[in-house]
This record gives structure tokens, C-alpha cells and sequence, in this order.
């Protein structure tokens, strides 16, 4: 039981930031102006989906994990345009 709990820890650790990260940089390329390739905000939604994901990681299915980056990812960029 330990093994699975620390291979969906794993999973969901990298799942949820991998999302909110890459939510950010296709928002902030495509949708938001200036519409320009941005590292920092890549990284920051990484972040952000870390943070995100760090309560519920080994608890959560890796499709719950997927969705909790997005909101993670979607929260970041919000709170960032203030």
C-alpha cells in the first residue's frame, strides 16, 4: 500500500504543475496580449500548480490532478493580471 501511495504522490506531484504550467505559457503565447512566449510565467504556473496539488496529492485520482493544475494554472494567471 505504501508504494502505491508514493507512486500516485509521484504522479500527481508532476501532472498538476505540468498543466497549470503549461496552461499559463499557451494563455499568455496565444490568448492574453502581448501575446509573447513567456519562461517566468511558465514557471510561475508550474508553481502554482505545485501549490495546488500539495493538500490533496495522495488522495486524489491523476485525473483529479489534471483538472486541480487547471484551476491552479487558471487562479495564478487571474490573480497575476490584477
Amino acid at each position: 500500500a505504501t508504494a502505491n501511495t508514493a507512486g500516485l504522490v509521484a504522479v500527481n506531484t508532476t501532472l498538476s504543475p505540468c498543466v497549470a504550467g503549461l496552461l499559463v505559457f499557451f494563455l499568455r503565447a496565444k490568448v492574453l496580449s502581448p501575446k509573447l512566449l513567456d519562461v517566468g510565467g511558465f514557471c510561475n504556473g508550474i508553481l502554482a500548480g505545485l501549490v495546488a496539488i500539495t493538500a490533496g496529492c495522495a488522495n486524489v485520482e491523476p485525473w483529479e490532478s489534471i483538472i486541480i493544475g487547471l484551476v491552479g494554472g487558471l487562479v495564478y494567471q487571474g490573480a497575476s493580471m490584477l
